[in-house]
């Protein structure tokens, strides 16, 4: 027999009920701290006039699979009933009326904090019950702090130490956008970058954060930009020689999609892989860079590309197997809990096992140092096989097909001279 899928979702949420990181809020704060909790109720009143039918029968139809999202016990009974054996989780378990969010929107939306105090506050209220979360599970869970390094470089590093040895932390999330702080390509940084190499904690930014200020009411304009606030740090951690500077630090983009990595790659090749249109372009990457862009992705770069699309699925080799890596998105209503299975046979049927085996957790294992060996006795217990998802398991990528993938690099005679 095929052995089982040991799924790893690289995209996962935990968070308490707002009001109950109280315990683990600094005394100081908590004056602020109810602040932020009337402010929360009240957004949740609004929500509930304008969308309350949806609202309640999400909240009651899954009443039990959302205390999951602080009840590791619970957490785990829907993983299995998923066929997920582990997962990378981030903060904001709600995504509707933002009710289990950090204290001071410390999590997905950290950057738009003004003020240092509340934002390290909040982040370390989290950072306490994830640290908690996943101390039952560590073989299963990769839980991300929150480090919010634009306010106080020092201070960040302090959090990522303090981070560094607890069991299942598997990485850090930074804010998406840095606004009136200093760029991700500032040397500044390099204490934050050289800390995450040296305990082996990915770095993320995740989907949520944008300039909303911009854009009035148009929601439209959110959904178009949305993305590209994710990928940002890319090419100012890829063009400032960060990655020369710490070859070993992982950046990770979550739940941003994974369909610009293709144009990234073949693009950024042309302008300063060597090609014959861009020569002078390349030159001035001589001292930054050591190889083509498109080959520090899968080593520094990847995507937690959450519940891809049919389309980036096909389009795997351009993205890369060895960079894109699937999610669940638990318990958020857009992913694919608990369904996943029945997703995983729609839309992996006639891909190959070899292929799903490194989107669906072997990229994630490596990418987050998950022990594979631990997994299998739990994906063999709960894990789909390639039968299950209706899989030929005699399908196999040919090399040729990666070849013409990476159609730049002929077109374009691209190759690194640097």
């Amino acid at each position: 027999m095929t052995p089982p899928y040991t799924i790893i979702s690289a995209d996962a949420h935990a968070g308490l009920p707002c009001e109950e990181y109280r315990p683990y809020l600094d005394s100081r704060f908590l004056a602020q701290f109810d602040e932020f909790l009337a402010q929360r109720r009240a957004n949740r009143d609004e929500q509930m006039v304008l969308n309350y039918d949806y609202i309640t029968n999400w909240e009651t139809t899954h009443e039990e699979g959302l205390r999951g999202a602080y009840d590791p016990a619970q957490r785990d009974k829907e993983m299995d009933a998923d066929g997920v054996a582990a997962e990378v989780i981030f903060p904001d378990a709600d995504a509707i009326t933002g009710m289990e969010s950090p204290p001071f929107g410390a999590g997905l939306s950290a950057g738009m904090i003004d003020d240092a105090e509340l934002a390290f506050a909040g982040a370390r209220a989290h950072n306490r019950f994830l640290v908690e979360l996943c101390a039952g599970s560590p073989e299963r869970r990769a839980g991300v702090g929150l480090v919010p390094i634009c306010h106080d470089v020092a201070r960040a590093v302090s959090e990522i130490e303090w981070l560094a040895d607890k069991p299942g932390i598997g990485g850090i999330m930074i804010p998406t956008m840095w606004r009136d702080h200093l760029p991700y390509n500032d040397p500044a940084y390099d204490p934050v970058w050289a800390a995450c190499q040296a305990a082996a904690l990915p770095v993320h930014t995740h989907s949520g954060e944008a300039p909303r200020e911009e854009m009035n009411e148009f929601i439209g304009i959110y959904l178009a930009e949305v993305v590209f606030w994710t990928h940002r740090p890319i090419a100012h951690l890829l063009f400032s020689g960060a990655f020369e500077r710490f070859p070993g630090l992982k950046f990770v983009v979550t739940e941003g999609a994974s369909y610009w990595v293709a144009d990234m790659k073949w693009k950024w090749d042309q302008y300063f892989g060597g090609g014959h249109t861009t020569k002078k372009m390349a030159a001035l990457m001589k001292g930054i860079l050591s190889k083509l862009p498109s080959e520090y992705f899968g080593t520094n770069i990847f995507v937690g590309a959450s519940t891809m699309s049919k389309e980036e699925i096909r389009r795997r080799h351009t993205i890369g197997c060895d960079v894109a890596m699937w999610g669940t998105d638990y318990p958020h209503p857009e992913g694919t809990w608990p369904h996943t299975i029945a997703r995983l046979r729609s839309d992996f049927g006639d891909v190959p096992v070899e292929d799903t085996r490194r989107l669906l957790g072997e990229t994630a294992a490596r990418c987050y140092g998950f022990d594979l060996d631990a997994l299998r006795p739990i994906a063999a217990r709960i894990g789909p096989t390639p039968d299950d998802l209706g899989q030929d398991v005699g399908l196999v990528t040919s090399p040729e097909e990666i070849r013409r993938a990476e159609w730049w690099k002929d077109e374009y005679q691209v190759a690194w001279n640097g």
